[in-house]
Order: structure tokens, then C-alpha cells, then sequence
């Protein structure tokens, strides 16, 4: 239920050629006052891996700063690109470290990279709980309207450019909808090449 008040619609989407993260850009207080209309919710957390996030603002900020730092710290001891897989692990024991204190912080992530083991997407859930799927997730109150989107017009194999329409297509229908959703889309594509930001320009001027 604390995830259904904090407000926000994030997707992934596993594509043939990469993978797509979109979500939306507002951020409101207590689900109904919107505080900023500009928001990024998709952070590029390393050369080949970049994140989505929902939940708390105070966390959120605090938790992207605490994963960079270490996997930055990580790739120095190893002398190696952290996989998604460790990224995504690592993610999850500061969740469930955190989740485990008195006051636990509230925050849901989708961590999305490529690495010599080719594409994945993982969910990262304020519990601690890392999985990972091969086909899309959402997160966030819009959620439960993304997911029909998807369900109905996700198909094996799809382009990048097929996966960035479909992604900005199930935020667009959660923003119609979810009030806590809106102001605007942001989408990235992670391939072999890394982490790019693209800006759908057609789909955000009719946005709410």
C-alpha cells in the first residue's frame, strides 16, 4: 500500500537489441499534489547499466548515490565492468539491510544492463527482493495499467524501436488514468554501445 501512495509509472522492456526503460516525470506529495513536473526517474548508474526508481524522494536520492558508489568502488577492486546480476545484488542487500531498521526506507527499482551474458532486466522490491525477467515489469501506482498494456501488445523479439513505442504507449495509458502519474515521459535504451536517453517528442505534448 506504501508503494501505491507514493506515486510514479516506470516499465522495462527486454527487446532482440537491447532494452527499453521509460517512466514518467511527476512527483507529487501524498498522491494528489503535484510537487515537480520535471523529474528524472531513470539514472544511468554505470557505463552499461541504468535504473529506474519509485517511492520516497529522500530515499530514492539517497539509495541512487549509495549504488553508484559502490559499484564504482567494485569495478576498482575487480578491475572489471560490474554484470547486471552483482548490480541488481547488491541493490537488493541495501534493501533488505534497510528494510530490516526501524524506519525502512520505501523504494522500488528496475535495473536494466548489459554485460558479457548479454541483455537483463531485474526488479529490485524495498523487501530486498531481486529478480529478474526476460520479457518486461512495471512498477509504481501505474502499474496495474501498464501491465495491460503490455500483456496485451508485448510480443518475443521486438526491436528497440518496437519495445521504445510500446513502453512510451503503456506509460502514456497510465498517465491517462493514475493521477499520480504525468507530466511528460523520459525513455533510455541500453544496448552493447551502452546507456542512451531518447526523447519522444511527438508523444509529450498531449500529456497531462
Amino acid at each position: 500500500m506504501e508503494q501505491m501512495k507514493t506515486g510514479t509509472t516506470t516499465v522495462g522492456i527486454v527487446c532482440k537489441d537491447g532494452i527499453v526503460l521509460a517512466a514518467d516525470k511527476r512527483t507529487t506529495a501524498g498522491g494528489q499534489f503535484i510537487v515537480r513536473k520535471d523529474s528524472e526517474k531513470i539514472t544511468q548508474i554505470t557505463d552499461n547499466i541504468a535504473v529506474t526508481t519509485a517511492g520516497t524522494v529522500s530515499d530514492i536520492q539517497m539509495f541512487v548515490k549509495l549504488l553508484k558508489a559502490e559499484l564504482k568502488l567494485r569495478a576498482i577492486r575487480n578491475g572489471r565492468k560490474t554484470t547486471v546480476k552483482e548490480a541488481a545484488n547488491l541493490a537488493g542487500r541495501m534493501m533488505y539491510e534497510s528494510a530490516r531498521q526501524y524506519f525502512q526506507s520505501i523504494v522500488q527499482t528496475l535495473i536494466a544492463g548489459y554485460d558479457n551474458a548479454g541483455m537483463h532486466l531485474y526488479v529490485v522490491d524495498i523487501d530486498g527482493t531481486a529478480m529478474e525477467f526476460k520479457d518486461y515489469y512495471t512498477t509504481g501506482s501505474g502499474s496495474m495499467l501498464v501491465f495491460g498494456v503490455l500483456e496485451n501488445a508485448f510480443k518475443e523479439g521486438m526491436t528497440v524501436k518496437e519495445g521504445e513505442d510500446l513502453a512510451i504507449k503503456s506509460v502514456s495509458a497510465a498517465i491517462q488514468r493514475d493521477v499520480a502519474s504525468g507530466s511528460g515521459i523520459d525513455v533510455a535504451i541500453i544496448t552493447k554501445d551502452g546507456v542512451k536517453k531518447a526523447i519522444p517528442k511527438k508523444f509529450t505534448t498531449n500529456l497531462v
